[in-house]
């Protein structure tokens, strides 16, 4: 049965390094929960804490509706998925998905080899943890596997056996670090089909991490964004693309990352960029950053007419990615010599090139209804959708 997980002021100390700083999290029973973010932010930290396989210095920790703060690993009802699978090679694929049941429910006696097989009760109970087993494998697919070592299996077959495993306890939470960094490409997008699958058709709570925003973008009911040992934002894939509260947030989510322009304001409200004028949506203090999609960036004619509530952004080009039906155009803004990468269908690029357009500085615009404000300390500033303009000449200010 699925179980709710609640982290309440989680703390952890590494020497004199803050690993997690007082991080408080709720996931629903049967949700799907990514703790995503670069390297060494804590999110395993945090997956291990709630496995009981870390302790942490200060906080609670409950699933269901019990607090499991200081109960040991075993008694906390979750199995969990390493990244290195932390499979027994010198036992079949059958031994180690019934491993966790042998030690729940054999007397150590029992789970003596040779002797074992001769204790009272135990081919009662080895029989009902083999049909189960069986029953789990079946699942997973790889029933014809069951007397095969693992050093016989592919990476991915050996993946399945790690999850197997897991789902042999019928567990209320399943906990995943990084299952899939060490396969291929194309078994990780298999792959993560299984996982998503195997939520749906089992209902437990799975908590997820990863540092690949793709696996935590198409897999999850829910994402939380980890930085530097605190989550930073908590919300749906969606919500965390389109409304980013914080410009790590903005920077992590998206393939290619979102563009960031810091502009100097010269007046509370105002601010250059180039030769436009741009109105901020708040009172700003010297610098703001200004973020746009590749993907909402428009290649444009220099002689092109556009609207007051368009901006223009030159560009000096410097590489394009075909990407198939898109491509990515790798440019710098001529002044800052910040990236701009602009996604583009390749039609239009190939259009661009047969009008004879020099390609060594491009023009692109944008709607400044789909720009992103966020202060000095890259924190999001109110939406700029209707106080941002570009102002004619002689209204600009000095």
């Amino acid at each position: 049965m699925a179980a709710s997980v609640s982290l309440a002021r989680i703390e952890k100390v590494y020497g004199t390094k803050r690993t997690l700083n007082n991080v408080s999290l709720e996931v629903a029973a049967g949700e799907f929960l990514t703790l995503v973010g670069p390297s060494g932010c804590g999110k395993s930290t945090l997956l291990r804490i709630i496995a009981g396989l870390t302790p942490h210095d200060s906080g609670q920790v409950h699933i269901g509706e019990r607090d499991v703060t200081a109960l040991p690993a075993r008694d906390r009802n979750v199995s969990m998925v390493f990244q290195s699978y932390a499979l027994y090679p010198h036992m079949t694929v059958a031994e180690n998905i019934a491993t966790p049941l042998r030690m729940q429910r054999l007397p150590a006696m029992a789970r003596i080899p040779l002797i074992g097989r001769f204790w009272p009760g135990s081919r009662k109970l080895r029989a009902r943890i083999a049909q189960e087993v069986a029953t789990v494998a079946a699942q997973v697919e790889i029933e014809n596997l069951l007397h095969s070592r693992p050093a016989q299996l592919s990476g991915g077959q050996r993946q399945r056996v790690a999850v197997a495993r897991a789902m042999v306890k019928q567990p209320g939470v399943f906990l995943m670090d990084e299952p899939l960094s060490n396969l291929d490409a194309r078994l990780r997008v298999h792959m993560r089909a299984e996982i998503s699958a195997l939520h749906q058709r089992t209902g437990a709570t799975f908590i997820y991490v990863t540092h690949d925003q793709v696996e935590a973008m198409t897999l999850s009911t829910r994402v939380a964004v980890v930085m530097d040992g605190c989550i930073v934002q908590v919300g749906t894939p969606r919500e965390l693309y389109d409304d980013p509260q914080d410009i790590r947030v903005a920077r992590f989510i998206g393939s290619p990352e979102m563009n960031i322009l810091a502009i100097t304001s010269n007046s509370p409200h105002r601010a250059w960029l180039k030769d436009a004028s741009i109105q901020l949506p708040v009172q700003a203090a010297d610098t703001v950053h200004m973020g746009f999609r590749p993907e909402h960036l428009k290649l444009a004619d220099r002689s092109t007419h556009y609207g007051a509530h368009t901006l223009r952004i030159p560009a000096l080009f410097e590489r394009i990615e075909v990407l198939g039906h898109d491509a990515l155009l790798f440019c710098r803004h001529p002044d800052s010599q910040e990236t701009i990468v602009a996604r583009a269908p390749v039609a239009d690029v190939d259009q661009m090139r047969s009008r004879g357009n020099g390609w060594d500085k491009l023009t692109f615009e944008i709607d400044l209804a789909q720009t992103f404000w966020f202060d000095a300390q890259g924190s999001r500033l109110p939406p700029a959708t209707s106080v941002c303009e570009i102002l004619p000449l002689h209204k600009r200010v000095s």
